[in-house]
């Protein structure tokens, strides 16, 4: 049975021992609520389903992001612990002050409505210049909302009955592009990056072409994971946290050959492709991405991402009759689903073959009607 006790500020207190559970106690305006409040904890603790709210309503959106900061996100890999640290701050803007308790689908979904049409968005003069915002940012944004909502359900013993964030509609994922190269644009693109006065891009761009790996992939290597006389490289850190045993072309290996060879290899690293030494003195892979914008402008290809030349690699496989087990083993997609994006070459692949038995029955026909 709970106990009521008027405080000298003229409130009134509510407080339920009840065996098995630990003490609830709470304050209220009036005594009225204060019983209503004490009827459904009580009912709550007899059925089984009682939740210990208090945490929630103290807890704010703005203090659990910043404990999830400090907790779970170094656990993860660098790049993903600098997302959610991107991500956090929107978030933290515009629902910091909220309960864990008060934060509702419909809140939420009104920061993915206005974060989708970038009402937030300011110019340089600080003035309001809404721009819509892409789709995939507000994803993550909710995904790491999202996250820290189950993390706090299931192991800060923070009491809510549902994760708001489930409860909404996600945006939608971009079309994936399909950018390919022409012939004519991947000479140029080539012999603009053999150009340039440090070979290591030209063998970077190379790579990506001939393997399909990613960025962070080809610049994280270090010589012990290439392997020239089996014509493999060994990825241990990939973006879906599995490693990988990529093959090696024969263009592949000749290129690796060249950079393992690098004259100006310093003594001090085991990177394949090095930067220069930061200010604590470090050498970190090296950062290409201002002399790529430059490069690929210079010969007219700005559209061109770097990711493209992945996409690219990847249409080749399949091009080349490589099954789709085989495309995924080599590229690191981790679902036969991400790979419906390339589907539609094998389908072209196929208009030649619905052609020649058109062609067939065709002239089975005709041998049938001539007389024998």
């Amino acid at each position: 049975m709970a106990t009521l006790v008027k405080t000298p500020s003229g409130t009134w207190k509510a407080v339920i021992r009840k065996s098995g559970f630990p003490t609830a106690t709470k304050t209220f305006r009036t005594k009225r609520d204060a019983e209503d409040w004490s009827r459904r904890t009580e009912d709550e603790m007899v059925r089984g389903v009682y939740i210990q709210r208090a945490p929630a309503e103290r807890l704010t959106v703005a203090d659990a992001l910043k404990r999830y900061l400090a907790e779970v996100s170094p656990t993860k890999r660098p790049t993903s612990a600098a997302s959610d640290a991107r991500h956090a701050k929107p978030l933290v803007k515009h629902l910091g002050k909220y309960s864990l308790a008060a934060l509702t689908p419909e809140i939420i979904a009104k920061y993915r409505d206005e974060r989708l049409a970038g009402l937030d968005r300011k110019d340089a003069k600080g003035k309001p210049d809404p721009k819509p915002r892409s789709p995939n940012t507000v994803r993550l944004d909710l995904a790491l909302l999202g996250h820290m909502f189950n993390t706090a359900m299931k192991e800060w013993g923070i009491g809510l009955t549902y994760n708001p964030v489930q409860s909404i509609r996600r945006p939608s994922p971009p079309p994936g592009r399909e950018r390919r190269l022409t012939h004519e644009e991947e000479q140029r693109l080539l012999a603009a990056v053999d150009a340039h006065t440090n070979p290591m891009l030209g063998w970077i761009v190379r790579i990506a072409l001939e393997t399909g790996m990613r960025s962070s992939e080809i610049t994280t290597l270090r010589r012990g994971q290439v392997d020239l006389k089996r014509r493999i490289v060994r990825l241990l850190e990939t973006k879906n946290t599995t490693p990988r045993t990529v093959p090696l072309s024969n263009t592949a290996v000749e290129v690796f050959r060249q950079a393992l060879a690098n004259p100006v290899r310093p003594i001090d690293t085991d990177l394949v492709f090095f930067g220069e030494p930061g200010l604590d003195g470090q050498r970190r892979p090296y950062n290409f991405n201002k002399v790529w914008l430059n490069t690929k402008e210079s010969v007219g290809l700005k559209d061109l991402r770097f990711h493209d030349l992945r996409h690219e690699a990847v249409s080749r496989f399949v091009e080349g009759g490589l099954s789709d087990q085989q495309v995924a083993a080599i590229s690191g997609h981790k679902s036969m689903q991400m790979l419906r994006r390339y589907t539609h070459l094998r389908a072209e692949d196929l208009v030649d073959e619905l052609d020649a038995i058109s062609r067939r029955r065709a002239g089975k026909q005709q041998n049938e009607k001539e007389p024998s």
